[in-house]
């Protein structure tokens, strides 16, 4: 690959920006030796940025312990914290750029992954691949008993929507606190099901993605660390 394409792969620079950097010194081969050509053909493993090696060149796939009060958005908002302020800055200037694998929304906290892999994100967003997504939750009103049955049946609607939900686990431990097991990503899906039922939820937090629970990750709230994609082979096969 030429360096200039390099750089801007992984988020360096702007092409244009290239010449500038190589100039600077910052970008060294393996041996040490400047290299300052912005058409020479590199080998990603052959490059040192600032004397580091280029993290991640097959692909990012991380996990973040996502705080209450960060919007997942790579848009500038005046009064929100985005996700991605927790993540290096260059990941999101990555060509392809690294994108949130589904969502959660301001308010709720949780495990949230990453990659720059499209067929990653697909296989774990797309409602057929199946993929099981654990919520935790309180609400502000009792659950009334009835709500476990209609979510798991299939048949269960929400407003505005055409189709129905895709059946969904109810565990409730008391009458106001319990876990949903989703195998789809609706907008503010949990939030709008309990809400239909009368019990509007006022703390959500995601607790696992297939087998990946954020609980064995020690994760404590904004940090992140990278994990294997093959832990969710065998999603999708259905």
């Amino acid at each position: 690959m030429r360096l200039d394409a390099l750089l801007v792969r992984y988020g360096y620079c702007a092409r244009r920006e290239a010449p500038a950097l190589l100039r600077s010194g910052r970008v060294r081969g393996r041996d040490g030796a400047n290299i300052t050509s912005p058409g020479q053909h590199v080998n990603v493993d052959e490059v040192l940025v600032d004397g580091e090696k280029i993290p991640f060149p097959d692909g990012i796939y991380v996990a973040l312990h996502k705080p209450v009060g960060y919007v997942c958005s790579h848009a500038e908002e005046k009064t929100s914290k985005l996700v991605f302020e927790l993540l290096p800055a260059e990941w999101a200037r990555r060509n392809p750029r690294v994108e949130c694998v589904g969502r959660l929304d301001k308010n709720t906290s949780g495990l949230l992954l990453f990659s720059d892999d499209g067929c990653f994100v697909h296989r774990l967003t797309s409602p057929r691949k199946h993929v099981p997504k654990l919520y935790s939750f309180e609400t502000g009103s009792p659950i009334p008993e009835e709500a476990s049955a209609l979510f798991a049946s299939g048949g269960f609607m929400l407003k505005g929507e055409k189709d129905p939900c895709l059946p969904a686990k109810l565990e409730l431990t008391d009458v106001t606190h319990g876990k949903i097991t989703l195998e789809e990503g609706r907008y503010h899906q949990v939030r709008r099901m309990l809400a239909a039922v009368g019990a509007p939820v006022i703390r959500l937090h995601r607790e696992a993605v297939g087998h990946l629970q954020l609980n064995d990750l020690n994760l404590a709230p904004g940090e992140w660390c990278s994990i294997d994609p093959t832990t969710f082979c065998g999603h999708g096969e259905r």
